[in-house]
């Protein structure tokens, strides 16, 4: 089955000088427009972590570490 992707049109509210800003990124990041640029920051930033979910996640590692759950090697090497 050939699923077709649909797009849409989104309009954004930019100054000259934002406008300016993304057409120059978009070509030094070596994107074909804008459009391809604009969907790529989007799905980057799905993976992005907020600040909550890395401050719960260095206090779950300084925990386990506390109660001693932690590896001790000299060397990444040791860690295989």
């Amino acid at each position: 089955m050939n699923t077709v992707l649909m797009r849409q049109i989104v309009s954004l509210s930019l100054s000259k000088k934002q406008v300016a800003a993304l057409r120059k990124l978009s070509v030094q990041r070596g994107y074909k427009n804008v459009s391809q640029y604009v969907a790529d920051l989007i799905d980057m930033d799905s993976d992005v972590i907020t600040e909550a979910e890395l401050l719960r996640s260095v206090k779950e590692a300084d925990a386990e570490y506390k109660a001693g759950k932690a590896i001790h090697a000299n060397s990444l090497l040791e860690l295989l």
